[in-house]
């Protein structure tokens, strides 16, 4: 062999060997790649997660819906009860609202977010961030939308303003006759054992099946509250009802409204503040927020009208009080459906539960016996159970629903009946204790005196006029 060919081979073999070891090294590098690959993965999403950003127009809408929501309880649904009372209770209600839904608001930052969106628990209730613990003006929560996040103060006193509503409308069925102390301890025993493990059940996703809300892990839809607030507050309102008993007079003597033009504007203020309750419940200043909107403007509007038209098919005049209790009806019932339907649908759901809500207020409440002073059940109570089942048929696309195009209607029917069958036990089983736990502690109602005289002077020492 000659040197050049004997250069030659070893050069060869040389680059042979070379290139051997490069593909058994690009092979090693190339394994070391996919083992690291879900740890890199991870490490990326936390980092998204960490660098995600409060976006400011959904921060502001937010503050502004809860904004909102709170005009709906003060003055808005103070002034509406207080119109349908006798003049001489106006300011025991008007006590009573503002108290007990600034009594939901201490609770719910000491322990009431704690228990139903604190964290990872059960089906039935949170545990965790209990007098806010951990959370800064940095922390945030997540939206509907990956990667969108609003910060947790906010997030907290939006629902803040639920509790408090919620445990205000309660008053609706008990007014004229029960004590304020007694209203008192109620409010803080039904927050904790009704309100804020409904809350939890329909509205928490934990990490697990376990650990998510009981109604939301079956994919029950509740938009913006038509368990947790209307059939919640609804039932307990002719629990308590019937525990207390009818008012001195009932049905005998008159007990007319003493100022429709209060409860108008009441009316106005909560129709208004509703905005924020149910398109504030998309958490975002998007798409799904504008739906809300106008489908809570049509709802309402059907209600209004068909109740009115509903009082005239039986024999009456279209009134000014019919009116708003349409409006409030077609509220009700749109709340769940708010994001979950079309504007028709909304307007089919409203003028349903103005009709139904009618009859039941007018021609069969009459007949049952008991005494929801102010229609607190057969408004908030039917008109949710109307429209939580109802936000089943509202999603189908053929109503404009966001339902997709192989929607399961009969299926989701279903978890709908048996969702609302939770809250009314979960919710009459609850305030009944809570109830008689105030009973046990103060007693219940007001003497016969008293309830002749007034519970503005007899509790409160004051007038709401004095002329």
């Amino acid at each position: 062999m000659t040197p050049y060919r004997k250069i030659g081979a070893a050069i060869s073999g040389t680059a042979l060997s070379l290139i051997v070891s490069a593909q058994a090294w690009a092979q090693e590098v190339a394994e070391d790649i996919a083992e690291a690959a879900p740890a890199v993965a991870e490490a990326v999403e936390a980092a998204a997660e960490a660098a995600a950003i409060a976006d400011k127009g959904d921060t502001a809408w937010m503050m502004t819906a809860t904004v909102l929501v709170m005009a709906m309880i003060v003055p808005g649904l103070a002034l509406f009860y207080g119109g349908l009372v006798r003049t001489k209770n106006m300011a025991s209600v008007l006590t009573q609202v503002i108290a007990v839904a600034s009594l939901a608001m201490l609770v719910w930052v000491m322990y009431g977010y704690g228990l139903a969106f604190g964290g990872d628990a059960n089906q039935f209730i949170s545990t965790g961030k209990f007098f806010l613990a951990g959370v800064t003006a940095d922390s945030t929560v997540a939206t509907f939308t990956d990667g969108v996040v609003i910060p947790e103060f906010v997030f907290i006193a939006f629902q803040m303003t639920f509790a408090a509503i919620t445990v205000s409308l309660v008053i609706g069925g008990l007014v004229e006759r029960m004590k304020f102390s007694a209203l008192m301890v109620f409010a803080l025993v039904w927050l904790t054992i009704v309100y804020f493990p409904i809350a939890h059940m329909v509205w928490y996703a934990g990490a697990t099946p376990e650990t998510t809300g009981l109604l939301f892990d079956w994919g029950a839809l509740d938009f913006a509250g038509g368990t947790v607030v209307h059939i919640n507050a609804g039932v307990s309102a002719l629990v308590g009802a019937i525990i207390l008993g009818k008012r001195l007079g009932y049905q005998k003597d008159v007990m007319a409204p003493h100022s429709l033009t209060m409860t108008l504007i009441g009316t106005g203020l909560l129709w208004v503040g509703w905005f924020g309750f149910n398109a504030g419940s998309a958490l975002e200043a998007n798409g799904s927020a504008g739906l809300a909107l106008i489908n809570t403007l049509v709802a309402t509007a059907a209600g209004v009208l068909f109740w009115m038209l509903t009082e005239k098919a039986i024999g009456h005049q279209g009134s000014l009080l019919g009116a708003c209790s349409g409006a409030i009806a077609g509220l009700v019932a749109v709340t769940p459906a708010a994001g979950n339907s079309g504007p028709f649908g909304a307007v089919l759901l409203g003028a349903l539960a103005g009709v139904v809500c009618c009859v039941f207020v007018m021609k069969m409440k009459p007949k049952m016996g008991f005494d929801d002073s102010l229609d607190a059940f057969g408004i908030h109570g039917l008109g949710g159970i109307v429209g939580s089942i109802g936000t089943a048929v509202t999603m189908l696309p053929a109503l404009g629903g966001p339902g997709a195009e192989d929607y399961d209607l009969g299926g989701q029917l279903v978890i709908q009946i048996m969702a609302v069958a939770v809250a009314i036990v979960w919710a009459g089983v609850g305030s009944a204790i809570a109830f008689y736990i105030a009973k046990l502690v103060t007693g219940l109602r007001v003497s016969e005196d008293i309830e002749r005289e007034g519970l503005d002077l007899g509790e409160h020492g004051e007038r709401a006029y004095n002329y």
